[in-house]
């Protein structure tokens, strides 16, 4: 905005971005700067001309039973998604939905000390015959990009990296399953994780998404990160992608 409002004789001002925030301020602040905004084509029209891929989307419900839920309808935000990342069962969970999955899957996380750590070493232990990596912002750009090249040519790789490194910026097309095993309601972030599956490739003409919510409401009350599960599926409703809803109580899996 600074840079813009300096810019006294520049003609022309081209803002381009993939995905734009629904939120009225951005969009008012960056009409301001650089006039109307103009959506070229939806995401859902790119796979309809078959320049991206079909995307297909699982959300998978988490039920807590009640003795849980009545522990997490008092806690604050940060430490309900502290109970929820911890959650043994739910880590469990994530990890064993990997098994069935053909081809290179993509595991996203937010925290990376609590859950991205925890996560990427249960996984590995699971998964010996297969490379497994893990990336983080402690992992510098030229190991990120050895991890993409190495993906690139393998068949059933698994990354479980962060949000925050490989949300954007990142270009792998070889993507077949994308886990968002963390909570999130950032548009921005979702669409532009969802983008990292989309590219295309020769032998893949779609990607699965597994969005992992958690419903831990107690009566009335719905926790946090199941208001932000309802707000991913509005974005998707939004954006007229494929998907379905399936519940799973978490005290019913045998492991």
């Amino acid at each position: 905005t600074s840079i813009m409002n300096k810019l006294h004789l520049c003609k022309y001002r081209f803002g381009l971005t993939g995905t734009l925030d629904d939120l009225q301020t951005h969009k008012l602040v960056l009409e301001g700067v650089f006039g109307t905004v103009n959506k070229v084509i939806s995401t859902k029209e790119l796979m309809e001309k078959k320049t991206l891929s079909n995307l297909k989307i699982d959300s998978l419900i988490l039920g807590y039973d009640d003795n849980e839920c009545k522990i997490v309808k008092d806690l604050k935000y940060a430490d309900e998604i502290d109970y929820i990342v911890n959650h043994k069962k739910r880590l469990n969970f994530v990890n064993k939905l990997i098994s069935p999955l053909s081809g290179n899957t993509l595991v996203l996380y937010q925290y990376v000390e609590k859950h991205g750590k925890p996560l990427h070493k249960l996984i590995s232990d699971t998964y010996k015959d297969r490379k497994v990596f893990f990336v983080s912002g402690e992992v510098d750009a030229l190991m990120r990009e050895d991890i993409r090249a190495l993906t690139e040519k393998s068949k059933n790789a698994i990354i479980v990296a962060s949000y925050g490194t490989f949300s954007t910026g990142i270009n792998i097309r070889n993507i077949n399953n994308i886990v968002f095993a963390s909570p999130s309601k950032s548009k921005i972030r979702v669409l532009q994780s969802i983008g990292r599956g989309l590219r295309k490739m020769e032998n893949k003409s779609s990607v699965r998404l597994f969005d992992i919510a958690d419903n831990a409401s107690y009566k009335s009350r719905q926790n946090f990160t199941y208001r932000h599960f309802t707000e991913r599926l509005n974005i998707y409703k939004g954006e007229n992608f494929n998907y379905k809803v399936s519940r799973i109580n978490l005290w019913d899996i045998k492991w």
